[in-house]
């Protein structure tokens, strides 16, 4: 991909390899934090001049960096689970979980996509969504459910469904996939590290559908430059979401989501305000 490559968001030239970077950035730091990485790369692309069908592609493609972030992370389980699935009923109910939790989302994402990415995918709706997210983060942690399963292993199928039911709420942008899971999983007896490892988890088919279908229907568009673009996103992804995911299960092992949900509320704000003269 030629570095002289530019873009001028607002009269400014700016070279695309930095905003890839950023982008890349954007997306690692904030898929697996209950923030919406994609309602952030629409913000960050809109503000950066990087917007349209192959920024919106590009956006969905690199979450691919994030979800092998998780792979490696968890390649013990999910490996081990793999090797025992023919023998071992812990391991067939781990795997029969995460297809159980992605179906719902499997079935409405094929169903919605071309209007989603069409019509959703603006920085207003992600304001707002940003906003409703932080109330329902609010409410969850108010109302305090007691915690029954300690385990991702030890979830059950009724619990499995319920958190694969409350991802469907993150198609839309701004949410935040992250947040949904995590919430439907307190909400149906999770604790917290364990919530968050399913989110995780679950992100695998959830995320991986959703590029593999945004590039199927996206292949015409497809050229060596923007393959050069995903190519180094995906690699900065996968990096920063690595380290995110790392912090992320230190920090909610110990504290709420509250600063979250405050964040979110300030960030939606600002974003609408900002949005007032455009």
């Amino acid at each position: 991909m030629p570095a002289a490559l530019t873009v001028e968001p607002g009269g400014h030239r700016v070279d695309i390899l930095g905003i890839v970077v950023v982008l890349g950035l954007v997306e690692g730091l904030t898929e697996f934090l209950p923030v919406s990485s994609t309602g952030h790369l629409i913000l960050a692309g809109h503000w950066l001049g990087f917007e349209g069908d192959e920024a919106n592609t590009f956006h969905i493609v690199i979450q691919i960096g994030a979800i092998l972030a998780v792979v490696w992370e968890y390649r013990r389980q999910l490996f081990g689970h793999a090797w025992g699935l023919v023998r071992e009923p812990v391991a067939r109910s781990y795997y029969a979980n995460l297809v159980l939790a992605f179906l719902p989302a499997a079935v409405l994402g094929a169903l919605l996509h071309s209007f989603l990415k069409q019509h959703l995918f603006t920085p207003r709706v992600v304001a707002l969504a940003l906003m409703g997210g932080a109330i329902a983060i609010y409410v969850v942690e108010m109302l305090r459910f007691q915690p029954r399963v300690h385990a991702v292993e030890d979830m059950s199928r009724r619990q499995a469904l319920g958190v694969g039911l409350a991802q469907c709420v993150a198609m839309i942008p701004g949410f935040s996939r992250a947040a949904a899971t995590i919430l439907g999983g307190l909400v149906c007896g999770l604790d917290r590290p364990t919530a968050a490892r399913f989110s995780f988890l679950l992100a695998i088919p959830t995320i991986l559908g959703a590029a593999v279908l945004d590039l199927a229907r996206s292949a015409s568009a497809l050229d060596l430059q923007l393959l050069g673009q995903i190519g180094i996103g995906l690699v900065v992804s996968f990096l920063s979401a690595w380290l995110a995911i790392r912090w992320f299960l230190q920090f909610v092992s110990h504290h709420s989501l509250r600063v979250f949900a405050a964040y979110r509320l300030v960030l939606g704000v600002l974003v609408l305000l900002a949005l007032r003269g455009e």
